[in-house]
């Protein structure tokens, strides 16, 4: 079973499974706090993936740290990961959990990177634009990358506009080349 097969499985357990008990905003914190860990604490995602540490100090420190923290549910979803030992795959459960938990709530994840910080004005009419356009509330994150030269990347869910100067200048680059 391949690694996204296993997280979209996990995730949509644990989603159902909060949405069936009402408990679904909590998890989604949960799923936040357990998400940031594993990105941003090194430490954290050792623990989890080292094969010397056995399976049993592994839940009794899971349930030492997190207990009180977390939901009863997030307690027993970790420590199921554990016991299948799917802990490796942790992080992008999680990811895949917070994106569930985006589009039931009818959020609509874009990104855009440009060469220079846009101003608020602007940034302010692209959301209403594609809010609008995609009947959703928007969620953007934004990227400041010179390399693009100018114009922009725009990410939205899965689809990529790429209208950046430096993709044009390629574009044309192997145009002369082919001819």
């Amino acid at each position: 079973m391949n690694l996204s097969k296993i997280s979209v499985r996990y995730s949509k357990a644990l989603f159902l499974t909060s949405q069936e008990k009402n408990v679904l905003e909590k998890i989604n914190d949960d799923m936040l706090l357990l998400n940031n860990c594993c990105r941003e604490l090194e430490e954290f995602k050792q623990f989890l993936e080292n094969p010397i540490v056995s399976l049993s100090k592994k839940r009794t420190i899971i349930k030492t740290v997190f207990a009180g923290k977390v939901h009863e549910i997030t307690l027993s979803f970790l420590d199921l990961v554990l016991k299948n030992n799917r802990e490796a795959f942790l992080e992008d459960i999680t990811r895949m959990f917070l994106d569930l938990y985006r589009k039931e709530m009818g959020f609509i994840s874009i990104s855009l990177t440009t060469a220079i910080r846009i101003d608020d004005d602007l940034r302010k009419k692209m959301v209403e634009l594609i809010n609008t356009a995609y009947k959703a509330d928007v969620e953007m994150t934004e990227f400041v990358n010179k390399n693009i030269l100018g114009g922009f990347k725009l990410q939205i869910e899965n689809m990529l506009l790429d209208a950046s100067v430096a993709t044009s200048i390629n574009k044309m680059k192997r145009e002369l080349i082919k001819k």
